[in-house]
Order: structure tokens, then C-alpha cells, then sequence
């Protein structure tokens, strides 16, 4: 089996957990605080909107009170995360002919052609919501092998990294062997920026044309949100990229008799660098087992933030072309400052 994680910056070189097959490889007080800084530099520049999924709902410009949409109609009950989890998943960056085949997928985008339309990566996401420190609770980590996560406006993904997110405060690690010049082996991501809790699908909307996309039983939940902040439609179609729309969504399945995350799917930074309109992660091998933590978060535990560098890779200049629409392209960066509430 291979290793899902590299060496480098005190990694064990094998974040293995036994996954068989990996393949290639809140409250206000807690916003007062992200108020005050926190860091190196770092202050609510850092806070980004996430719609109550990883910080405070007064951090977003939400639709519904407390960004929740418990109680909507036709809504089907909520899915919730298991109390600890680990998987392997499959990485899809969608870049050309997309207009037929949005998401979510159940595998490779339908219809579309590998390398041309298409690019595919690994990596893992390892999850314990039990985990408690100074910091807050929750722990989680992902890691991209190879291809990062492709949201930093004029930055390519070609690079293997890591967010680790250790109650309020996120890490992100890159790894010595195809480091980006310049950049760190760790950074302050953001001093605002927790787990998602296991009930954090109540801060999505439900879509039915999401889920029907998907099979008999799927529940998914997505929607788009504009300069403002402001979420404006439910569901992928139509797509909104071309409007400077940015999306997010997240789907379940059934699986051995239980709903089961089945793909995470959202809007990359559209225009090139990194060249990515649309990103699915598929989850293989989903196991509710507890991560070992001296291979995954422990490599950030013992690090005071107030020592760490704030990460630049959210502010890089945008590439110079526009979209189709003439406009500049929104990341999920500008939304944060443009969304959060004062």
C-alpha cells in the first residue's frame, strides 16, 4: 500500500491508517477574539465566510438567520458526521467543457476527457470531532497529494499540501519535496477556521436536482453565492460561473444501510493559474475509525500560532485575464472580506 503523505516538517512518512488501496498518490467571543489578531499580522483578513461550516455565522453574510436551514421545505433529515472518520478520495479539477456535465459526480465527470478537460488527483481527509485542546475542539486534516487545493487566485496547484485545522485555528503545511519557492513548511491559515461539526450539513440548502444527479437515496446541498457574500441560488444548474458566482456543495449517500459523505464539491478559482471552474472529491473507503494523531495533527500541535507566518497564498495578485463576462473572478477569499459582517 502506498503512503498517503510525504516527508517533511516532522511527518511519519506514512499516513497509511490502514486505508487499503490509497492509490497515487462558535460564538461571537471566539470573533472578538479573530478581531483583536492573532498570529503574525494576522487579523480578520485571515477570517473568511464559510457560512457557520467552519467559523461563527456573523462571520458570513448568511440567508437565514444563524445560517441554518433546518425547517425548509422538502428538506429530508439531516445527515450528520460520524463522531471520527478517516478516507481516502479522489480529486477532480474540471476546467473545459463542463456546460453538459456539472457537478455533483459519482466518478469521473460524464462525458468529459481525461487530461483535456479534466485533471485527477488524490489525497485524504482525516476527521475526530472529540479531539480537545487549547485551541478549541475538533480536529481535521486534509491532504492533497501532489495537486493542492486549487483556490488560490494566480497560484498553480502543482504542489503537494496539507490544512489542519486544530479547533478555531488552521494550519495549512507544505512539503519539501515539490515546495513552491517561498513558500513556508507551515502557516497560519487563518485564526478562525474550525472543523466542521458533525451537523454542519444544516448550513447548506438542500437541492433535489443535486441529488437526483446522484442516484436513488443521495442527499445533496449547494449553492452559490455572489460579490456581496450573499447566497443567491441553490443548486449547480444553471451555472453561475460566468456571473462571478462561487459555489459549494456537499452530498451524502447510502452506503451499508447508513448515509455516508458521499463528494464535496465547489468552485476552484476559475481562471489560470489554477484553472479550476469546478472541484470534486469523491470519498473512497470511508472508514469511522479515530486518525492517529502522531500522523496527522500532531505535527502542528505543539506550535504556538502567535510564532507562525501568516500564509500569503490567499492574497497573490490575480492572473490578467478576465472571465467572459469581462468581470474579475471571485475566490472564496474576496467573498470572506466582502461577507463579513462589523
Amino acid at each position: 500500500m502506498k503512503t498517503i503523505a510525504r516527508a517533511g516538517f516532522g511527518l511519519a512518512a506514512a499516513l497509511s491508517f490502514g486505508l487499503a488501496g490509497c492509490g497515487p498518490t462558535a460564538n461571537d467571543n471566539n470573533v472578538a477574539a479573530a478581531d483583536e489578531g492573532a498570529g503574525n499580522g494576522v487579523d480578520t483578513n485571515a477570517v473568511y465566510a464559510t457560512y457557520g461550516v467552519h467559523n461563527p455565522p456573523a462571520v458570513s453574510n448568511c440567508a437565514n438567520p444563524q445560517c441554518s436551514y433546518a425547517g425548509e421545505s422538502g428538506r429530508p433529515p439531516d445527515p450528520i458526521y460520524p463522531p471520527y472518520w478517516q478516507s481516502r478520495w479522489t480529486m477532480y479539477r474540471v476546467f473545459a467543457n463542463y456546460a453538459n456535465a456539472l457537478p455533483p459526480y459519482k466518478g469521473p465527470p460524464p462525458g468529459l476527457v481525461p487530461g483535456r478537460d479534466y485533471e485527477t488527483s488524490f489525497g485524504a481527509t482525516y476527521y475526530d470531532s472529540t479531539w480537545k485542546g487549547p485551541s478549541g475542539e475538533g480536529a481535521m486534516m486534509e491532504h492533497y497529494e501532489k495537486r493542492c487545493l486549487p483556490i488560490f487566485p494566480g497560484i498553480p496547484n502543482n504542489f503537494t499540501c496539507s490544512f489542519i485545522s486544530l479547533g478555531d485555528i488552521a494550519y495549512f503545511l507544505t512539503y519539501p519535496e515539490d515546495r513552491p519557492k517561498g513558500m513556508p513548511p507551515v502557516c497560519l491559515f487563518s485564526p478562525l477556521n474550525h472543523p466542521p461539526r458533525r451537523d454542519f450539513i444544516t448550513h447548506l440548502p438542500y437541492s433535489a436536482g443535486d441529488s437526483a444527479q446522484l442516484g436513488p437515496g443521495a442527499q445533496a446541498y449547494s449553492f452559490w453565492v455572489g460579490a456581496d457574500g450573499k447566497p443567491f441560488q441553490t443548486g449547480v444548474k444553471p451555472d453561475q460561473t460566468a456571473n462571478g458566482g462561487v459555489m459549494f456543495g456537499y452530498a451524502f449517500a447510502p452506503a451499508n444501510g447508513k448515509m455516508m459523505p458521499q463528494s464535496f464539491y465547489f468552485s476552484g478559482f476559475p481562471l489560470n493559474p489554477p484553472n479550476a471552474p469546478f472541484v470534486s472529491q469523491i470519498y473512497q473507503g470511508f472508514q469511522e475509525t479515530k486518525p492517529d494523531p502522531a500522523r496527522t495533527w500532531d505535527q502542528v500541535s505543539h506550535l504556538d500560532p502567535k510564532t507562525l507566518p501568516a500564509c500569503e497564498v490567499m492574497g497573490a495578485p490575480q492572473p490578467v485575464q478576465m472571465m467572459a463576462s469581462g468581470k474579475k473572478a471571485l475566490s472564496w477569499f474576496d467573498i470572506g472580506k466582502a461577507g463579513r459582517k462589523h
